[in-house]
């Protein structure tokens, strides 16, 4: 360890896409095989077990920070911030697409947009526009004074 700081967790954008191809792939989840057989819901798409939406928060663990704000401060500061900047920032567009793809569904909609507003920039477009918005009381003092 030197004067600036722990070593960086990865040496090359190479090993940590590795890490972030496998946290993808884990939330994937797995086919339920009966017997060596795919099994199907009553609507025939294939029933998979522990599938699971990709969050910010489970990419940082996944990579080996302790939480979502480390590595987002890896992503901007450490000394080589610059080659892992667009491996961090394509694997929280990976997020931010799946969120996205919530939206269009009725269970997970309000879910999705939560974390979009919250953890994505230019999301929360709409919470700005309302904070703009004045709707003034003018308040007329005329009552003459003697």
């Amino acid at each position: 360890m030197g004067a600036g700081g722990r070593p960086p967790k990865y040496k090359s954008v190479k090993e940590m896409q590795k890490k972030i191809d496998e946290y993808f792939e884990s939330c994937e989840g797995k086919p339920l095989m009966i017997n060596g057989e795919q099994q199907y819901n009553k609507q025939g798409y294939p029933i998979i077990l522990d599938r699971k939406h990709p969050t910010i928060t489970g990419l940082a663990l996944a990579l080996g920070f302790s939480g979502r704000s480390d590595l987002l401060y890896y992503q901007k500061h450490k000394k080589d911030s610059d080659k892992f900047y667009d491996t961090i920032t394509r694997a929280k567009s990976r997020v931010e697409e799946q969120m996205e793809e919530s939206l269009f569904h009725k269970d997970s909609s309000n879910g999705a947009q939560f974390a979009l507003r919250n953890n994505f920039k230019g999301w929360d477009a709409d919470k700005k526009q309302e904070e703009n918005k004045t709707e003034g009381i003018t308040i007329v003092n005329n009552i003459p004074r003697e």
